[in-house]
Parts: C-alpha cells; structure tokens; sequence
C-alpha cells in the first residue's frame, strides 16, 4: 500500500555513530568484552575515525557466522582493530556477539562453533576494508575542538591571498590540530623593534588526510603593530616574510 506523498512523514537521517559510540555498542553486545586488553581499549580512547567491514560469513542449515573488522583510525596515525564474531550456534539459536583483539584468538573462537571444519568462507574484496595510511602522519595531534581553531585562525588572517573557501570547508572536518614554530632557515630580520615568527598549524581529518596552514606573526608595519597572515604553503609564508622585511628595510 502507497502512501500518498502529502501524508508521507519525513525522517531525517540518522547521524552517523561517532568512534566512541560504535565501541560503545559493541562492548555492550559482546559476550566475552572483559576479556579484551585493557592497553587496547585506553588507545581506543584518541580514536578519530573508524571503518566497519564484512571479512567473511558461512550459512549453513539455519546456522549462521559472520565475521566483521572493526577498525579505528588513532591520532598518531595507527590503527587498532577488533574483530567480531556473530553466529547463532549457542543454546536456542539466539545471536551471539564476541570480539577480539587477535585476529589467531578469532580463529580459534571460530574453530570451536559447531559448523563444519571444511566451512567455506569468502573474504570480500580488498578494497572493502579500510586502506592503510598512505603517509603516517609525523605530527604528535591533540584531540579537540580543531575546526574551531581552524575558523579563528583564518578569520585573523589580514593577508588578501590567505587560503580561501575550498580549505575553510575541508577544514570542517578537522578532528585534531597541533601547533609549531616551524624552524630551518632563519626569518627575515626587518629592523629594530621588527620580529617575524612561523608557526605550522597542522590538522588532521576524519578520514585519515592531514592540511597544514602556515602562519607568519609579525610586526613590519606601517605603526608597528602586531600582524597575523596565513598561507597554504611554507614556501608561500617564507617568501611573505622576506617581501616584508624587505619592505621595512629599504624605507
């Protein structure tokens, strides 16, 4: 039966699970979660991300198994992975869910269901299962509120080139930040009382990729006053700085 479309109800989407609910929910199915190693858990404390896949299943005469990997992405840039066992191979067929921490305790726990030893099972593509990190990330990231550092740091900006829209909206998702004085070759030296300053703003997103914006803290102007400017690259931020020490200098 249809429903007409003026009476039909809208049901927005439901939001996503965050990392900590999705661990939540799973420690609060699994049978067996007090088993699993306190280390493990108090890493899934900084998760930032996570990837929920199918690895393999077996249906057999009622009797059911699947075997999902859970996997979260850390603010270091590992990952932890849990697996879960679900089957109905226990008294009165009721679903069952247990997790893992090893992928040879998971075999062993499977090993055990009644179902037979020849079970096939079929590993679904290798594409289906969260990718590694390409490139680790090299910067220490503190969890926070980092989109709102983001924001602020680019409404300070007073350079006219400062990175634009497309990085304000990526850095939407930002889900960790950490901040350096970025070092090497030395900034501009523009005159007495005139000091530059380079620190990286370094933000990690939720699925896995890092941006850096670069800022100069200076104060080569006109009154002397204290000045923010921000640019997408290093090199961009280096030559802003010898431009304005250059500047100060020949006036």
């Amino acid at each position: 039966m249809s429903v007409p479309y003026e009476s039909a109800a809208y049901e927005p989407a439901e939001p996503p699970e965050s990392p900590e609910e999705q661990l939540e929910r799973l420690l609060g199915r699994a049978l067996n979660s007090f088993e699993l190693p306190d280390e493990t858990l108090c890493r899934l404390d900084c998760a930032l991300a996570y990837d929920t896949s199918l690895y393999s299943a077996h249906h057999s005469a009622g009797r059911h198994r699947e075997t999902y990997r859970h996997t979260w992405l850390l603010a270091d840039g590992t990952a932890v992975t849990l697996w879960e066992l679900v089957h109905n191979t226990g008294p009165g067929g009721q679903t069952q869910f247990e997790l893992y921490a090893d992928e040879e305790e998971l075999r062993a726990a499977t090993a055990r269901l009644p179902l037979p030893p020849d079970a096939p099972d079929f590993g679904l593509p290798v594409m289906t299962h969260l990718p590694p990190v390409p490139n680790l990330p090299v910067h220490a990231y503190e969890p926070g509120d980092s989109a709102d550092h983001a924001r602020r740091l680019l409404r300070r900006a007073e350079n006219p080139d400062r990175p634009g829209a497309d990085t304000a909206h990526l850095l939407h998702n930002a889900c960790a930040h950490q901040i350096t004085q970025a070092f090497g070759r030395p900034c501009p030296v523009g005159g007495a009382g005139v000091g530059f300053a380079l620190y990286e703003h370094a933000f990690l997103l939720r699925d896995g990729s890092e941006i850096s914006l670069w800022e100069v803290e200076h104060t080569a102007t006109p009154d002397g006053r204290h000045m923010c400017e921000v640019y997408s690259t290093e090199a961009a931020a280096r030559e802003a700085m010898d431009r304005r020490a250059a500047r100060v200098s020949g006036a």
